[in-house]
């Protein structure tokens, strides 16, 4: 048996005890969290450290060393998550449809827990206990496997929920930490069938790929966002200037931040200078079209190539290209988008409409910033991670997608003739 099959049997051990126990105990359960995590501050902050450390002599970017930091501000808003998960109704159990068969079958369809959720996920301590709380409240048994530039805080954030889960009447072993960050590990994850019903990586591009390519297990694919705003030329040039800046530079590491600005041609030569006066603010390198370099000076923007366009640059970075009209910028997104989240900034009914119809991504916004892509931002609690994959979940992952169903059949005697 190798080291996740332990976990695993672990994890199916008590997961029944959380796929049936009340709302009233898991709310009891996620508030327990919450007050450990308040609690325990200090030792959550000095852990971190240690992480944020060893990023520094790592050479990690810093937007990536943003991604890792917690302070008290963050870890607040990590406990708040799990106290407005308590106010949000419990999925499981809820009725989706019922029938009588007309031999009299009763048959109900009814919302259940997928059983044992394994996570795999990069340098954002935060998902530790953003994923634990979101599998505890809709009843899963949880295995997290966080990335080793953030080892010492999601030990002890784990750790923590533990002790609080356990205070709360429930096995530890409903959230488990994977303590050994080799990869093979992960591949162990990935091929866990009989221990994990259901794997979902959350990171970049190349995390992604590998647990979709080798994995065995079924996977709920979370995606690498490279996002897009299109602005047309009926747009409000400083409404347009507030979103593109605000989804480039408020967080640009996340996966929902903006990476490529298309502009219709007749509204170029206005916007275009406002928008880099705005992101000149927060020293964002500009890779544009001819077109776009001629606007605002080719001493001023480096040339964008192909592979600019297809980049989630996670930095302070933004790719811009004129377009000539709403066709163009069409064929733009469904060339580069990775399905994630888009957005339009337009006057038009007509484009606002089109382009929410077309566009062929899990969420496409009309004049507001691609930031809302947010589980919390969309009243679902914390998240779990964005899915750009079309079955059973898309968009952000709340309590409802960490659950699937069963049908109850009740009878009287009947037989199949």
């Amino acid at each position: 048996m190798n080291y996740i099959e332990e976990l695993g049997v672990k994890a199916k051990a008590c997961k029944g005890e959380l796929a049936n126990a009340s709302t009233g105990q898991k709310n009891d359960a996620l508030l327990e969290i919450a007050h450990i995590l308040r609690r325990c501050m200090p030792k959550i902050i000095e852990a971190n450290k240690l992480d944020l450390e060893n990023a520094v002599r790592r050479n990690m970017t810093t937007s990536l060393q943003d991604r890792l930091r917690l302070d008290e501000k963050r870890i607040e808003g990590i406990a708040c998550a799990c106290e407005k998960l308590t106010a949000l109704e419990d999925p499981i159990g809820e009725i989706i449809s019922g029938s009588v068969r007309p031999n009299g079958m009763r048959i109900t369809k009814v919302r259940v827990p997928m059983g044992v959720v394994g996570i795999i996920y990069e340098a954002r301590p935060n998902v530790t206990v953003d994923a634990a709380a979101l599998c505890l409240k809709s009843g899963n048994a949880v295995i997290l496997r966080g990335g080793k530039e953030a080892f010492n805080s999601n030990k002890i954030l784990c750790d923590l929920m533990r002790q609080a889960v356990q205070t709360a009447g429930f096995s530890p072993d409903i959230i488990q930490l994977v303590e050994n960050t080799d990869r093979a590990i992960a591949t162990q994850m990935m091929q866990a069938n009989g221990y994990i019903d259901v794997l979902i990586p959350r990171g970049g591009a190349q995390l992604i790929k590998a647990v979709v390519q080798n994995a065995t297990v079924p996977v709920i694919e979370t995606g690498t966002g490279n996002c897009h705003v299109y602005v047309d030329s009926t747009a409000s040039v400083d409404m347009a200037v507030d979103i593109v800046d605000n989804g480039k530079t408020q967080r640009p590491s996340v996966c929902n931040a903006v990476e490529t600005c298309l502009v219709h041609r007749d509204i170029a030569e206005d916007f275009l200078p406002k928008l880099k006066a705005r992101l000149d603010e927060h020293n964002v390198e500009i890779r544009g079209c001819e077109l776009t370099r001629m606007i605002l000076g080719a001493e001023n923007v480096t040339p964008a190539d192909e592979d600019d366009y297809a980049t989630e640059f996670g930095d302070y970075i933004l790719a811009v290209r004129v377009v000539d009209g709403l066709a163009d910028a069409l064929e733009h997104i469904a060339k580069y988008s990775t399905g994630h989240s888009e957005c339009v900034v337009t006057e038009s009914l007509y484009v606002a409409e089109e382009f929410q119809s077309r566009v062929d991504s899990a969420c496409v916004y009309v004049n507001c910033s691609t930031r809302f892509t947010d589980g919390e931002e969309f009243g679902l609690g914390a998240e779990v991670g964005i899915s750009t994959q079309k079955l059973h979940a898309r968009g952000p992952m709340g309590l409802k997608e960490l659950t699937t169903t069963k049908f109850l059949i009740n009878g009287s005697g009947q037989i199949r003739s």
